[in-house]
């Protein structure tokens, strides 16, 4: 099993408070902490995309890149690229370019996005938000399987032949889907064959097992084998010596990140109490010591019929920089081992 981090390049990091650090620190920071999971032994690290003040990651492939330059066996990957709203050429042309810089270690995570921050800004419409997907997908699957291509399509100019260049390192380059909860979303990506990554930040993991399932039984009648059909598992986490101290860390920032996201949305408060459900043997949180971690991810990979991948989202509990080198230090000397 994979083991890895997603991060949103996030600029508070100050123990849950409204305070930042400034962007320059902060992706400082942010590059020590991906040289530290290369150096530990760490799988993959993932950068997310937003286009809100408090994340600094509206162009992953970017920073990628940097932190491509200064590691050696990490991979790198996008988590996720917010394809409804990008132009799929320069999307594989940029991770293309990632691909060479890491001699071979780029990937991406596409998907349609959490947060449609996107969409208005880059002037597309919110009702197309499915079909938008669904028709850059194609182009993109076409791009990397194709050097000259031919295709047309109803939100961007046709290709009739053009080069795209350059050619990645990899091929074909790793292109995972990234879904939350909708069926139709398991159900593309085991047709097209490609892997799979699962967002679950609340709730049972293993009320997952019959989307997953429905993934794996579209992969099979289209005729991918099971090896092809790869599970990934992207949850919130924090590990620290004890549980306690874990959750006792982590909450503040998990509060006010949901509390802010319940505003904008119209949802209820988070308490203590929803968030320690939450630690028990069955929830979503990735929150304890190493070795209940462990165990967790042990309990939701046979939930959901086996998993290849868990990333870690460090960036909601918005603890300072000290604590998440702390806590790679203990995902990568601790927790990897128990899985690997």
């Amino acid at each position: 099993m994979e083991i890895g981090i997603d991060s949103f390049a996030s600029n508070l990091l100050e123990n849950g408070t409204s305070t930042t650090i400034s962007g320059r620190e902060a992706i400082s920071q942010l590059l020590d902490r991906i040289d530290l999971a290369d150096r530990i032994g760490l799988d993959v690290f993932g950068i997310g995309e937003h286009h809100r003040p408090e994340y600094l990651d509206s162009a992953p492939a970017v920073i990628l890149a940097a932190a491509a330059a200064r590691t050696s066996h990490i991979r790198l990957t996008s988590a996720v690229t917010v394809l409804s709203a990008a132009d799929p050429v320069r999307v594989f042309q940029e991770f293309a370019t990632l691909d060479l810089i890491s001699q071979g270690r780029a990937e991406m995570v596409v998907g349609r996005g959490s947060s449609v921050e996107a969409f208005p800004l880059f002037g597309f419409d919110l009702n197309d938000y499915d079909t938008l997907f669904a028709e850059k997908l194609d182009l993109l699957l076409t791009i990397r399987d194709n050097e000259h291509v031919h295709w047309s399509g109803k939100f961007r100019p046709a290709l009739t032949g053009q080069g795209i260049y350059p050619r990645p390192v990899q091929s074909p380059l790793p292109i995972w889907l990234g879904v939350g909860g909708t069926p139709a979303s398991f159900v593309r990506a085991g047709t097209l064959g490609l892997p799979l990554m699962v967002a679950i930040i609340g709730g049972d993991t293993h009320r997952f097992r019959p989307l997953v399932d429905l993934y794996r039984e579209a992969g099979r009648r289209a005729g991918h084998s099971p090896e092809q059909l790869q599970v990934g598992l992207h949850s919130l986490g924090y590990v620290a010596e004890t549980t306690q101290k874990a959750a006792d860390e982590a909450y503040p920032g998990y509060a006010r990140t949901f509390n802010k996201r319940s505003q904008e949305r119209g949802g209820p408060p988070v308490n203590r109490a929803q968030f320690d459900a939450q630690l028990g043997p069955l929830g979503a949180l990735l929150i304890g010591n190493p070795e209940e971690v462990a165990a967790k991810i042990q309990r939701h990979s046979q939930a959901l019929g086996g998993i290849s991948r868990v990333t870690f989202q460090l960036d909601v509990a918005a603890l300072p920089h000290a604590k998440l080198m702390q806590t790679i230090e203990l995902l990568g000397t601790r927790v990897a081992p128990l899985l690997h």
